[in-house]
């Protein structure tokens, strides 16, 4: 078992991770959204945002536009094929959760190269969120702040949208406790019970937030004893539904490593099959930003490249403790290199967010494209291979 010590603030966590592999510069259709950023920053970032999600619904409704698309930005490799949860993924690149949380482009995600997707948060109820502004841009950083608040139609609507459809890419639904703080105790079992029942189904996986930083509730099922009352919850109906589908934790980065502990220890107690690592951050730590902005723009989780390091250490950690778990992993990343070093730390999967948002669409096609270079040079025929390569099992 690999020793990890406590950081308590997480300030410096231990660099061990030395890929010295070269960077590589983004081109082709990152280029074009180069020019045009400067452009779509002056527009509010959840003004940009819900721009981006009625154009990308209208243009995966239309052939032409997807065939275009694809040409664009698509790229294939048998190097990048994975077979995860005994499903063949066509390369280990998905989009994070709270980007797509209503699953409205779940037609156009995979003319844009990702090789799967995350929708939600999904709550029991719907839900409007906490007021605007309420997503924050650290650009110096390549950062976001967000407390959007669990913002989405709730269960029954989208398990709507989801029914009978067909889906180019395996789909994760994300559920969480409806924002609202008089659900507690045995009603937030319930809520979450709600969506479970309903969502569970119609995806190829399943992922339970259990800490959502950009709620003023903050955590939810992060006590040890509150999950294995939910785990134990969720038991009835996985085994009701017969078919059974993966269902993985989405772990908090602010966590210590004594009750991240006792988070996996419940979870391999009840089967839980996975970890989504990390979650943002509540944690403002070494960040180039002007510290009165961002003390100004207040609560909220951080995403982006300052939970890069924080996010890989959590990975490295957990796939030293698992058993057969997966692993997908989130966090700071921006480019292939970034995608390669979470990978080699334990991660199955990656998935980005924040890196689309500061370097287009053409990322994807830049991660996926440069990860088969990188690959190659260390003498890898494919991801699989990689996984937890500079990670040390238990």
């Amino acid at each position: 078992m690999v020793s990890i010590p406590s950081y308590p603030h997480w300030k410096h966590p231990p660099r061990d991770i030395n890929l010295k592999l070269k960077r590589v510069d983004y081109v082709e259709g990152a280029e074009m959204y180069g020019l045009l950023k400067p452009l779509l920053f002056k527009l509010d970032p959840e003004t940009l945002h819900d721009l981006v999600l009625k154009i990308g619904k209208r243009a995966g409704r239309i052939k032409w536009v997807k065939s275009a698309l694809r040409k664009a930005y698509d790229f294939e490799h048998e190097a990048l094929r994975i077979n995860v949860f005994g499903k063949e993924f066509r390369n280990p690149l998905g989009l994070a959760a709270g980007f797509d949380k209503n699953g409205e482009l779940i037609d156009l995600l995979p003319c844009l190269g990702f090789g799967f997707a995350e929708i939600g948060s999904v709550t029991a109820k719907p839900c409007e969120g906490n007021p605007r502004p309420r997503i924050f841009r650290l650009v110096e950083d390549e950062a976001l702040i967000n407390r959007m608040g669990l913002n989405n139609y709730g269960a029954d609507v989208v398990a709507e949208k989801l029914s009978e459809r067909r889906f180019d890419i395996p789909l994760g639904i994300n559920i969480a406790k409806t924002h609202d703080p008089t659900i507690v105790a045995k009603r937030a079992i319930e809520d979450f019970l709600y969506s479970f029942e309903r969502l569970y189904p119609l995806g190829d996986f399943t992922v339970l937030n259990i800490s959502c930083p950009n709620t003023r509730e903050g955590k939810t099922f992060e006590d040890k004893e509150a999950l294995d009352e939910l785990l134990e919850g969720l038991s009835e109906p996985r085994k009701r539904f017969g078919k059974k589908k993966p269902v993985l934790v989405k772990i908090s980065p602010d966590l210590s490593y004594e009750a991240l502990d006792g988070i996996l220890e419940v979870c391999k107690e009840h089967g839980i099959e996975g970890y989504v690592i990390s979650n943002t951050t509540t944690e403002r730590c070494n960040l180039k930003t002007d510290e009165e902005k961002v003390r100004k723009i207040g609560y909220g989780g951080l995403s982006g490249r300052p939970l890069k390091d924080r996010a890989t250490e959590l990975i490295k950690y957990v796939y030293s403790q698992r058993d057969d778990e997966t692993i997908i992993g989130v966090g700071g990343i921006f480019s292939a290199e970034d995608a390669y070093e979470k990978i080699t730390a334990g991660s199955s999967l990656v998935e980005v967010f924040t890196g689309l948002i500061y370097r287009g669409p053409g990322v994807v096609r830049e991660i996926n494209k440069n990860l088969v270079r990188m690959l190659e040079r260390e003498g890898f025929s494919n991801v699989e291979e990689a996984v937890g390569y500079r990670s040390e099992k238990k």
